[in-house]
């Protein structure tokens, strides 16, 4: 036997014999803590097996989150057709709200339209008999005196003011005289023969007739031209014609 035999023989005579070497330095803090008595376990693993089962993927559609069936294609097409229909019942309802909502409210447009111009009107028809005392006045007074022309002026001048608020808020006279009599417009008072006039034409207007628009606030008091009465010749009023025409 050589000298380096000898040497390695010596020395493996010097390694003592573990049973359980520790190969791991993360086991060491835990033996220190256990004990040097205390057990450790191993778990056990078990043999994995060389293939996995594949997952069908038409199963794992059919569940939902929380482990039940998902529904179906036939099912979830009712709920569709469902939901249509309550969409347009929703839907018809609102249409027929909406479509209430715009019959009051062109009513109550309408209604307050109405009482706007029946209160207008009311309200001047009471300024009318006022206005046809200034145009009397007017037309029977003639002063003479300069005071007595001061006082006129100052009434016309009040007329003339009433007047003038009355055109603004659209009061317009008719101004009937000269124009084809209308029922619808003018009353008529009197009938006149006349050849200076047509048959049904307004001779002379009593009573001003007012307007507000294309509204009557005060219809005319007119006379009417009525036919002139035939004229007798001095033939037709001779005794003889008179006799025969009695014999007759």
């Amino acid at each position: 036997m050589s000298g380096d035999e000898q040497q390695n023989e010596y020395q493996g005579d010097m390694q003592p014999e573990v049973d359980n070497p520790v190969s791991s330095d993360a086991q060491q803090p835990q033996d220190l803590e256990m004990g040097d008595d205390a057990a450790v376990e191993v778990p056990i693993v078990e043999d994995i097996p060389a293939e996995i089962p594949a997952v069908d993927a038409t199963e794992t559609a059919e569940t939902t989150a929380d482990g039940s069936a998902a529904p179906s294609q036939e099912s979830t097409e009712e709920t569709t057709d469902a939901l249509q229909q309550k969409l347009e019942g929703v839907t018809g309802q609102y249409m027929r709200i909406a479509a209430d909502f715009d019959n009051f409210r062109k009513r109550t447009e309408r209604e307050k339209s109405d009482l706007e111009q029946r209160v207008k009107r009311e309200t001047i028809s009471e300024l009318l008999p006022v206005i046809d005392s200034f145009e009397r006045a007017k037309s029977h007074i003639n002063p003479q005196t300069e005071e007595e022309i001061n006082i006129q002026k100052s009434y016309q001048g009040v007329y003339k003011q009433l007047v003038d608020c009355l055109k603004r808020i659209g009061v317009a006279p008719m101004r009937a005289q000269g124009k084809e009599f209308d029922p619808n417009l003018h009353e008529a008072i009197m009938r006149e023969p006349t050849d200076q006039f047509t048959e049904g034409e307004v001779m002379e207007e009593l009573v001003n007739g007012y307007m507000i628009g294309d509204l009557v606030l005060r219809h005319a008091m007119v006379k009417v031209a009525a036919p002139a009465e035939p004229m007798l010749t001095s033939e037709e009023n001779s005794p003889e014609t008179l006799d025969s025409q009695a014999v007759e």
